[in-house]
């Protein structure tokens, strides 16, 4: 019989462990700045929801909100 017919099941590799992702909390002092910031932003529901989005995710890499926002300015053009 041709090997392929065994009863024996196929030997897999077991998947890789899928990396823990280290999430970074922001600060109360970060999360002030950036509420105060969309205050002002006047932007409407999911325009609002999107920039709230894209600013935590650069302030939780260490950027400002000055900085954060003027990076997200820069990358949309």
């Amino acid at each position: 019989m041709p090997e392929h017919y065994d009863n024996k099941p196929a030997e897999a590799e077991p998947p890789a462990p899928k990396k823990k992702r280290e999430g970074v909390k922001m600060t109360d002092a970060q999360k002030k700045a950036l509420n105060k910031h969309m205050e002002k932003s006047g932007l409407t529901g999911s325009e609002a929801k999107s920039h709230r989005m894209k600013m935590m995710g650069r302030m939780r890499k260490g950027m400002s909100v000055n900085k954060a926002h003027a990076d997200i300015k820069k990358t949309s053009k």
